[in-house]
């Protein structure tokens, strides 16, 4: 197993402000539209460097989302910025008639996704988004693993032409990942090369997968684990790979089973190459008020439920 460190942790949402600050510097079409949670979503920098080019709608998201299209019209490239929860579920129908259906070229930039919002509960803990958003036609969707990675997210999708949505948290998590990293949409990564299991992760997970893995190696267990950065458009060449050579998968989300990379993983299996497989999510309910570390225990989301779900599908294999 390839042993990963890190040296400091910091949130995801962190690297979104500073990758939004990078790409504004980098891109003068580059401007960002918030709801009222500027100091939530790192955009104070962008803002002091750029003040014509910052719009403050307030808490009114759903124009948010219609003054972000319009602009693309003029040859703006927005970055809108809100929690997760009311940058999809709130503002479904506007994404959709006005963003996603004409292809505009809007990047939204949702903070504070899944459990790991923590004590404002389960109003806020959206754990359906991907599912929402993967749904859309022409819609590229992100979840990147931690600070650097959410920076080089944020810089590269300013080169896309088309809708984004780009999924990051509120805790602080290890930094493990290249500072200087070229990030590519629709790419996996992979982590650690291995022969008996592939792990799939996304997002918080991948580092909870870094764990377990070590903690199979110890067991005589050798983990391939990918990370999955891009859930549309999904990397099939790289699942299919993995899971040719190892014969089980176990997928690892913070979000609903339902809907999620799981699902997109299992798609792809089913159509080219069934392979057992077994979920690391949350099982088809809503969240609670707790800390990060005490919901993702609760839910399941966490190194010892990735472990234990290894285990299940290689009994799995070895009985067919």
């Amino acid at each position: 197993m390839k042993k990963y460190t890190y040296t400091d942790k910091k949130d995801t949402r962190s690297g979104f402000g500073a990758g939004l600050l990078e790409v504004g510097r980098k891109n003068e079409h580059v401007v960002a539209l918030c709801a009222d949670l500027v100091g939530s979503l790192k955009m104070n920098d962008f803002i002091k460097e750029f003040p014509q080019r910052f719009f403050q709608v307030g808490i009114a998201e759903a124009n948010m989302m219609g003054i972000a299209a319009g602009l693309t019209i003029g040859g703006k490239i927005p970055y809108t910025g809100t929690f997760a929860n009311f940058s999809t579920g709130r503002v479904y129908d506007q994404i959709r008639q006005s963003i996603a259906y004409s292809g505009k070229n809007v990047k939204i930039c949702a903070s504070h996704a899944g459990l790991t919002l923590g004590e404002d509960g389960a109003t806020h803990q959206i754990l359906e988004d991907i599912g929402m958003m993967k749904m859309l036609p022409g819609m590229t969707v992100i979840n990147p693993c931690d600070y650097n990675q959410t920076k080089a997210a944020t810089i590269a999708i300013a080169d896309h032409d088309g809708p984004v949505y780009l999924r990051f948290g509120r805790p602080v998590v290890p930094i493990f990942t290249d500072p200087d990293q070229q990030f590519k949409i629709g790419k996996a990564w992979m982590v650690n090369e291995g022969s008996d299991v592939s792990i799939f992760a996304t997002g918080h997970l991948v580092w909870e997968a870094i764990q377990a893995g070590e903690q199979l190696a110890e067991m005589g267990i050798d983990a391939e684990i990918i990370n999955i950065h891009t859930i549309k458009p999904l990397d099939e060449e790289a699942i299919l790979r993995s899971a040719t050579k190892t014969r089980c998968v176990v997928t690892a989300e913070e979000h609903n089973r339902l809907g999620g990379l799981g699902d997109s993983v299992a798609q792809v299996l089913a159509k080219n190459n069934p392979t057992p497989q077994e979920y690391v999510a949350v099982n088809d309910s809503f969240g609670e008020s707790g800390t990060p570390a005490q919901l993702m225990e609760k839910y399941g989301l966490n190194a010892a439920n990735i472990v234990s779900a290894v285990q299940r599908v290689m009994k799995r294999r070895q009985e067919q």
